[in-house]
């Protein structure tokens, strides 16, 4: 008796923004902290909340709510920041990310995975890498290295911006 290939399977951390729910490829994430005090840096994009101490590290944090202009992340007992691996110009890059609450670490086959809609999404469709359902509901799945590697985060990497980009 054959059984039916159904795709490679991935692990996925879900979370939410406002009333949805997004995906992030389990393979980006390191790890996920309650917020705690984080340092405005002068002269960054608006999405840039600042930077925290990570065992010594400096590690810049993103509010994703305003990179997908929405209102600003207001903290809570369930606010986290999700710490990152994301790539720019090929090189890894460690950053933080603001989220309303962690959901779970979800199995995924990529068959089950569909290309984003065109409309009807608050987010750029080029930051979607896909759409899935579960329990009843769609989860957008974020490609992370589009969201930040497209602008800004190269700037704060290297402390520093150019004129007019404080804006977005």
């Amino acid at each position: 008796m054959e059984t039916a290939v159904i795709g490679e399977m991935t692990q996925y951390l879900t979370f939410r923004l406002a009333d949805e729910i997004y995906a992030l490829d389990i393979s980006k994430v390191r790890e996920v902290l309650d917020v705690g005090s984080v340092t405005k840096v002068p002269r960054t994009p608006d999405f840039m909340r600042g930077v925290i101490n990570l065992r010594g590290s400096v590690v810049p944090v993103a509010d994703l709510r305003l990179r997908f202009g929405m209102s600003m992340t207001e903290k809570t007992v369930n606010t986290c920041v999700i710490i990152t691996e994301i790539s720019v110009n090929g090189e890894a890059v460690v950053l933080g990310v603001l989220a309303d609450s962690v959901q779970e670490v979800i199995e995924l086959y990529q068959n089950n995975i569909t290309p984003p809609p065109r409309i009807g999404t608050q987010v750029r469709a080029d930051f979607i890498s896909g759409m899935a359902s579960k329990d009843d509901r769609f989860l957008m799945i974020l490609d992370i290295d589009k969201v930040f590697s497209s602008d800004g985060i190269a700037l704060v990497r290297h402390g520093e911006t150019q004129p007019g980009s404080e804006r977005n």
